[in-house]
């Protein structure tokens, strides 16, 4: 298990529509979540903790939800 540290960037007009669809594939291995407030461009920012056995595979999948914004990650521990 591997805990890891995503850092969303969103436009903030499509945040919940797009928060809907990452939830659904997070869910039940969020350990922290982080709302940011949005930029005077209009971006916002979330940052999450997830405990995942392979963060690549999900990564991969959430760029697919993901389209007009950025995600990156790093991984903060390994157990």
């Amino acid at each position: 298990m591997k805990i890891v540290e995503l850092d969303v960037k969103i436009p903030y007009k499509g945040r919940g529509a797009i928060l809907a669809r990452l939830y659904e594939k997070v869910r039940g291995k969020i350990r922290d979540v982080h709302f940011l407030p949005p930029t005077a461009e209009g971006v916002s920012e979330i940052r999450m903790e997830i405990v995942e056995e392979n963060p690549s595979g999900l990564l991969s999948e959430l760029k697919k939800i993901i389209k007009n914004g950025k995600i990156s990650f790093k991984v903060l521990s390994e157990a």
